[in-house]
């Protein structure tokens, strides 16, 4: 079955009491047995929701993997991951990823003993130094938030592989229409499903996808144990959204494309940072493990004016100012004030989240509109 068949029919199938071509809400939060255990697969919402459960599926098909395992949030997802190590265990994490991951990591996680490096990783040896006896996860985000760095999954995935490492990657940017990890060799997958799974900015999930049992067994304790689930509606909602992924990031693709050339190509513009353009460090990384490039753009104003910069987020009037991304409307973030506010300036600066850096994510509208926007909002 093909990618784009699969975000509407993978892993499902049709409602088995009346032939619901979409699997109903089932709003439950328990469920009849007829005899101590004796149920029909679900006793109870927290551990089993027949919604959710067509979620999971679809999620696991859309990534080529086995197992899936949807979550209140991204970070409840990222939460399980990390809850499979134990103290003194290491975690070597890309420098550029974003602002909850690294909050996660540092103030809540480090407190248990848990320790993270943060390495630039564009190129893959860097990693190679870190690695230790204690070494237990690589966190990859890949294309980064918000620098668009690239990093080579297939390259880290080996250096995992030599040293028996579970290597997770953040697949939120790229979507399963772009890249699947899982086939060149991550051994877990995450997302936020709020972003572009959904689509349409009307839920906060996350996901995790497996290929492994073990590993799909003792994440599936955890999600259970710790119970971040997510609600049967919203199951539905980010189910609803997967059947139109693959024409959503067509467009987010050709809009996010148009939208780069024109910052590149801007007199007041200093930066453009987008993986399709040949002079990007890792271009030909992108391009081998890509289908597209995406619809995410990040750009910095001349002399990394940090005034103007706010000024042409609060002028653009298609464009929303507003936390998130990956919805079918063009969204406009600050990083250093917004999304990334929890890293401290010193370490952002370092990574290139300067005050001027503004990050787009660029929607489905008609192109001419959204270049017509920026093209008032940065005079």
């Amino acid at each position: 079955m093909k990618f784009n068949t699969k975000t509407i029919h993978g892993g499902q199938e049709h409602d088995k009491a009346y032939g619901a071509v979409m699997p109903p809400i089932y709003q439950t939060s328990t469920y009849a047995q007829s005899t101590p255990g004796g149920h029909k697969g679900y006793e109870y919402s927290r551990s089993q929701n027949p919604t959710r459960h067509a979620l999971e599926k679809a999620l696991a098909s859309i990534e080529n993997g086995n197992y899936g395992l949807a979550f209140g949030s991204g970070l409840a997802a990222i939460d399980a991951v990390i809850k499979l190590l134990n103290p003194g265990d290491e975690v070597i994490s890309t420098n550029d990823l974003y602002g909850g991951s690294y909050r996660l990591f540092t103030q809540i996680f480090e407190r248990f003993g848990i320790v993270f490096h943060f390495v630039e990783m564009e190129n893959a040896k860097n990693i190679e130094s870190y690695i230790n006896t204690n070494t237990k996860l690589i966190w990859v985000e890949t294309p980064t938030n918000p620098m668009m760095n690239i990093i080579d999954v297939k390259a880290v995935a080996e250096m995992a592989q030599k040293h028996q490492i579970l290597l997770a990657v953040d697949n939120t940017f790229a979507t399963p229409y772009l890249q699947q990890p899982l086939d060149i060799g991550a051994d877990i997958v995450m997302h936020s499903a709020t972003k572009y799974l959904g689509g349409h900015s009307d839920v906060v999930m996350g996901a995790l996808i497996v290929k492994d049992k073990d590993l799909a067994e003792k994440l599936y304790f955890i999600q259970n144990a710790s119970g971040a689930v997510c609600g049967p509606q919203d199951s539905f909602l980010v189910l609803r959204g997967i059947k139109t992924l693959h024409i959503r990031m067509q467009r987010h693709c050709e809009n996010g494309r148009a939208v780069a050339e024109y910052l590149k190509a801007h007199p007041k513009i200093e930066n453009v940072y987008w993986p399709g353009f040949e002079s990007h460090p890792n271009h030909d990384i992108a391009k081998a493990q890509m289908k597209d490039f995406g619809g995410m753009v990040s750009f910095t104003t001349k002399g990394n004016n940090y005034k103007e910069a706010i000024k042409i987020v609060e002028n653009l009037k298609i464009f929303t100012l507003a936390e998130s991304l990956g919805g079918v409307e063009s969204l406009a973030g600050h990083p250093a004030s917004m999304t990334h506010a929890s890293i401290p300036k010193e370490k952002r600066e370092q990574t290139g989240i300067v005050d001027s850096l503004i990050r787009l994510s660029v929607g489905i509208e008609d192109i001419e509109d959204l270049i017509a926007d920026l093209k008032q909002a940065i005079g």
